[in-house]
């Protein structure tokens, strides 16, 4: 198989969520063949280069997955299959960008806040970022905010992403920032909030640099900001 077959075999195969040869896909008839994993490793032997593997299968995959999701064609549970797909591809790729010498575009730490479980939503943010060439710190799910403060400073986190699904706790996503400027360490870093009871005006209110309500957005901000 040529790499441009290879290439496009492996964006197809994201877009249908199949991370091994096992794995059923959007459509029908798919399972016993190669799949994200087996592609991108035989990609690799060929010698293709990991970095167009990641712009030309990866990236823009996932650019169809959120234009299907925006247009209701997908549900969460094919975009979470999409993201897994991602986030396989990278760890198998990730020995290899460093070989290249990729530089990491900053560490990113992502935490649901205090008193919040949800974290399907920050899950696909935290592969979409890995992606796009990210070093995530995924502190998982209520997390107490001098937690949050504690690693961003620990790590020197660049940027901060916080989570929230109920109205209840979104407010913790305000002690947060706080916590940040008592520390001195507000202008280190650039706080992304999302979740379903927050909004533009919200991130205004609390002070957070950027409201995202998806991935996608996520990505499109960060690319904006840099």
């Amino acid at each position: 198989m040529d790499e441009s077959e290879l290439l496009k075999k492996i964006a197809f195969n994201v877009i249908q969520g199949r991370v091994v040869s096992e794995d059923e896909g959007v459509d029908e008839g798919l399972e016993g063949r190669p799949a994200v994993t087996e592609l991108v490793n035989q990609a690799l032997e060929q010698g293709v280069d990991a970095k167009k593997l990641v712009l030309e299968s990866l990236t823009n995959s996932m650019e169809t997955v959120g234009q299907k999701f925006e247009n209701k064609e997908y549900l969460i549970p094919d975009m979470l299959a999409s993201a897994e797909c991602v986030g396989t591809a990278m760890e198998i790729l990730k020995p290899h960008l460093l070989k290249q010498g990729v530089e990491s575009k900053g560490t990113f730490v992502l935490a649901t806040v205090a008193g919040d479980l949800h974290d399907i939503g920050k899950n696909i943010v935290s592969i979409m970022l890995k992606g796009d060439g990210f070093d995530i710190i995924d502190l998982g799910c209520d997390v107490p905010s001098e937690k949050i403060i504690e690693t961003v400073k620990a790590e020197n986190a660049k940027y901060l992403g916080l989570s929230a699904l109920l109205t209840t706790t979104m407010k913790n996503m305000e002690s947060v920032i706080d916590g940040l400027k008592e520390q001195g360490m507000r202008e280190q870093v650039k706080v992304f909030i999302g979740g379903a009871p927050t909004s533009e005006s919200f991130a205004e209110q609390i002070g957070a640099d950027a409201y995202c309500k998806d991935a996608f957005q996520a990505i499109e901000r960060l690319r904006s900001s840099s």
